[in-house]
């Protein structure tokens, strides 16, 4: 059992494993994306077969972090984190050297359920370690982390495709599996205290669970963080459409606009980390959110006025992820303050309940359909209000 650590001063190499389990999840949502024209003729079906196993691994992700948490909180954080890397690897050869659609997207699911483990325990693992204050700082380096892998993951599947076939891409995916596998297996230690340990059964489950749904702060402080995280879901799935068909942006470019919002997002992370050597998480949450606010009011303001202009926009997204790069760690910090004895199972449920807000919004936005960027920007909006509704409900609880 590794000291708990009182201060955050150095990133220590146990956070950087961490930050590398996380990205893990997003690796395999966005390496494949510029594959999916090659992967329906490779495979003979339609796009929209090969984007359904996009939303299929979304959906494994989501429900399989339910299942983390118990086995964490029962059997410590590395033997399931072990055991969800075997899944993934296992499930990554198998999409590799699939023959038809069923099977990658049965598979897809499959590596989901593997992917969710460097999640759910990473948070954990930060809890066990570090307290409130220092755990905001430690969940912002892990957003750097999260930040970087959307804009890398693209454009290597990208560079991929130029030497070699879509199977190669979920190869990859499977040597980067193989690596953080060694390097958990042979540098991490168990980071669960044994008076901390939660026998495993339905009910003991079922209990934690419910008491979880029922803590006013927990679940307050996880929307607020949710539906930040869905008004970035809501962006992922509109920006094309908004930057490429409405706005004629050279899909060449596409990238570049991209990665100057993720950009904003990874700075105001790391900016959230040092504030929090002066102020209390609650403080840097709360004006977080206001920004979060003001930044898709103006955007939704403008669109409904006719006079939104790309220059505008970008602005406004911009100040919306620069938000959510404050919003996003302390609001998890401060959902798992007091989840001290079972800190997996409300790691499991806070993603789960993100994931699922996430996936809702991004859905809302490909079914609102409209000449104008207002699917985007009202979806934007009405996200950040409900964040910042779910914040103030729990700040006034504290």
């Amino acid at each position: 059992m590794p000291p708990a650590y009182s201060s955050l001063t150095v990133i220590p190499r146990w956070l950087i494993l961490m930050g590398l389990l996380t990205a893990l999840g997003p690796l395999a949502i966005d390496m494949y994306l510029p594959a999916f024209p090659a992967i329906a003729d490779g495979l003979q079906t339609t796009p929209g077969h090969v984007e359904r196993t996009l939303a299929s691994y979304l959906f494994g992700l989501a429900m399989a972090q339910l299942f983390y948490g118990p086995f964490a909180d029962r059997y410590g954080r590395k033997k399931p984190l072990v055991a969800g890397l075997l899944i993934f690897i296992t499930a990554s050869i198998g999409c590799a050297f699939t023959s038809d659609i069923e099977h990658l997207t049965w598979w897809r699911i499959a590596q989901a359920f593997g992917g969710a483990a460097g999640i759910v325990i990473p948070r954990a693992v930060i809890r066990d370690n570090f307290d409130t204050r220092d755990a905001s700082k430690a969940l912002s380096i892990l957003m750097l982390v999260m930040g970087v892998t959307p804009i890398l993951a693209p454009i290597l599947g990208g560079q991929v495709l130029t030497f070699g076939s879509w199977r190669w891409i979920f190869g990859i995916m499977t040597i980067c599996a193989v690596g953080l596998l060694t390097a958990v297996v042979l540098t991490m230690k168990e980071t669960l205290h044994p008076e901390r340990v939660i026998p495993l059964g339905f009910g003991i489950i079922g209990r934690n669970y419910l008491a979880l749904l029922r803590h006013k702060k927990f679940i307050c402080y996880t929307l607020a963080g949710g539906f930040g995280s869905a008004g970035m879901f809501a962006y992922i799935a509109g920006s094309p459409r908004v930057f490429i068909e409405i706005f004629n942006v050279d899909p060449r470019y596409f990238g570049i606009l991209f990665g100057i919002n993720a950009a904003s997002l990874i700075i105001a992370a790391q900016v959230s980390a040092r504030l929090l050597n002066r102020h209390s998480p609650e403080a840097v949450l709360k004006k977080a959110q206001i920004s979060l606010v003001a930044m898709t009011l103006i955007a939704l303001v403008l669109t409904l006025t006719g006079l939104i202009t790309l220059l505008l926009l970008m602005l406004c997204l911009a100040g919306f992820m620069a938000s959510q790069g404050f919003v996003n760690p302390n609001a998890a910090a401060l959902a798992l303050a007091e989840q001290g004895k079972r800190l997996g199972v409300a790691s499991a449920l806070m993603g789960t309940l993100q994931m699922l807000c996430g996936a809702c919004a991004g859905l809302a936005v490909s079914i609102w359909q409209s000449p104008s960027p207002l699917p985007l920007t009202g979806m934007l909006a009405a996200c950040a209000c409900l964040s910042w509704l779910f914040g103030r409900i729990a700040l006034k609880a504290t």
